[in-house]
């Protein structure tokens, strides 16, 4: 039976014991009040999403405008201007779970909508292989681009193309170069795994950022 390691924080822990690697991973931390004000302090922008999430449900963009505080989750935007509303706000949409903080990315966009990628990894015969390297395209309003929440399929020299000056080729061979070096990683730590989804942001100067890595991906 495929091992499953649903932790983020667990998976994300042991890439950034790996320099290479970790230089790709946003800033990520356990969520608590003051770490939140910390990073917005540092970033201005911050995710945070729960610590056992998976499809993008629970995920909240918060940012800074000028002294107020937007909370962007689901399809609506609340503004609060404390930083105490704002903890209030966010503690609510929490209920009690556990959560983590991390650096918000400024992603490559088509059409003003951000786009990701997913590199999805499983093992054939005894071996890794590449199963899949697809972007995924957030629908109008919402900050996730998982499909199960109404985002597009594309092909990712498609997306790369049409939303970055780069070469898409080469931009294609360091996502999968990175999911092996971090696959191999991973499966050391945690022997059994047979399949991973990478999900990659890649912002509007074209550096690529690890944003999690899934154990059961669509």
């Amino acid at each position: 039976m495929s091992r499953l390691v649903p932790d983020k924080w667990l998976k994300t822990n042991v890439l950034l014991k790996h320099q290479g690697i970790a230089r790709h991973i946003p800033e990520t931390r356990k969520f608590t009040g003051p770490q939140l004000a910390r990073m917005l302090n540092k970033y201005g922008r911050v995710v945070i999403k729960p610590s056992l999430g998976t499809g993008g449900h629970g995920v909240i963009l918060i940012y800074k405008q000028g002294t107020s505080y937007m909370i962007h989750h689901k399809q609506s935007v609340t503004r609060k201007r404390t930083l105490r509303g704002m903890l209030k706000e966010i503690n609510r949409l929490r209920r009690g779970r556990a959560y983590l903080v991390q650096r918000g990315i400024s992603l490559a966009q088509i059409d003003g909508r951000p786009i990701d990628f997913r590199v999805k990894l499983i093992v054939r015969n005894g071996r890794w292989i590449t199963k899949a390297i697809v972007a995924k395209w957030a629908r109008p309003g919402l900050i996730v681009t998982n499909i199960c929440q109404g985002g597009t399929l594309l092909k990712a020299r498609d997306a790369i193309r049409r939303s970055l000056s780069v070469a898409p080729e080469k931009k294609v061979r360091k996502l999968r170069a990175l999911s092996y070096r971090s696959m191999r990683i991973l499966s050391a730590s945690f022997p059994g795994i047979d399949k991973l989804g990478f999900d990659y942001g890649v912002d509007t100067r074209g550096r690529i950022w690890m944003l999690e890595v899934n154990t059961k991906p669509s």
